[in-house]
């Protein structure tokens, strides 16, 4: 079963700077950190994905030992997210760790990947549904996982590593490269965020359903037509085999646990809308909520805030 951290352990965690144990791997990032984390557990245990999402489950090797979980956030930039994982995969390959597993969202299982696997809470690492890689390798009795995900402004990237006794060394921050090279791409980009909603469900993208409004504390929507809903019904019917979550999330007024059952229930009522108003098959289309793990805009302004309460449609894979 997946670890859960408690949320005031993290936060007595963050303390960048405190010194690093000595070992014998130094990867290195390809820019400096602006945050970092670091929690070292002496005796744990760790459920090291091997394989993608299928048929219900996640395949995992479980290891026991010390595990160091680590997080970073970096200045955006220009950085993707495979100019962050190509470097430290290839690092850990010349230092004899075998790739067990290198996938993007869609092929690693999308959502159910990302919540069959232990992820360090908010606001340590942020994950986009729509939008994360994710590598595992081991070398003997030592593995290692490497998960990275971005926001709008920054690059989140989670290491958990576990051994017999002091982990690998932990990534250690640079100054800012130059930008490397780049292999070709080895899936096409996203299409421009240009209300294309169908473009981006077809490519596997998940879609922020923006057009919808929810009032603070309230999962009931704002009546009014909304464009997003008309048009990701139409990509529904269009195909009985096309599927969708219905992601729910809200701003950060409030408690953790009341946010979580909010978010739910407002993806819940766009999932009830869509059945009610489009006819939508509710075989099609499933709810759930994150709360506010996932802000996707500062929760200091009220404008902000609103981007927070939104839901977002995440197509299943095919």
């Amino acid at each position: 079963m997946t670890a859960r951290l408690c949320p005031f352990a993290l936060l007595a965690a963050l303390l960048p700077g405190v010194p690093r144990p000595a070992a014998a791997q130094d990867l290195t990032l390809p820019a400096a950190p602006r945050d970092s984390i670091v929690i070292t557990a002496e005796f744990d245990s760790y459920d090291l994905p091997v394989g993608g999402w299928k048929n219900g489950t996640l395949p995992v090797e479980r290891i026991e030992g010390m595990v160091q979980r680590r997080a970073w956030r970096l200045e955006a930039g220009d950085l993707t997210l495979l100019s962050v994982l190509a470097p430290l995969r290839e690092q850990l390959q010349a230092q004899g760790f075998d790739i067990l597993l290198d996938c993007e969202t869609r092929v690693c299982g999308g959502f159910d990947f990302r919540f069959a696997t232990e992820v360090l809470p908010e606001p340590a690492m942020h994950v986009d549904l729509g939008d994360f890689r994710f590598l595992s390798a081991r070398k003997g009795d030592r593995a290692a996982s490497l998960l990275i995900s971005r926001s709008a402004s920054s690059v989140f990237v989670q290491m958990i590593s576990v051994g017999p006794d002091a982990p690998p060394e932990p990534i250690a921050a640079t100054e800012p490269a130059v930008p490397l090279p780049l292999p070709s791409p080895v899936t096409a980009p996203a299409p421009a965020d240009t209300g294309d909603l169908a473009a981006r469900l077809d490519q596997g993208y998940g879609v922020v359903l923006d057009d919808l409004l929810f009032a603070s504390g309230s999962a009931a929507l704002a009546e009014g037509d909304y464009a997003s809903l008309t048009a990701l019904a139409a990509w529904l019917k269009a195909d009985p085999d096309r599927m969708v979550l219905l992601v729910g999330h809200t701003d950060a007024s409030g408690g953790v646990t009341s946010n979580v059952a909010l978010s739910e229930k407002r993806a819940q009522a766009v999932r009830g809308v869509l059945m009610s108003r489009f006819g939508v098959n509710g075989r099609q289309v499933q709810a759930q909520g994150v709360g506010p793990m996932a802000p996707r805009d500062t929760n200091a302004t009220e404008e902000g805030r609103r981007k927070n309460r939104r839901v977002e449609a995440i197509p299943a894979p095919t």
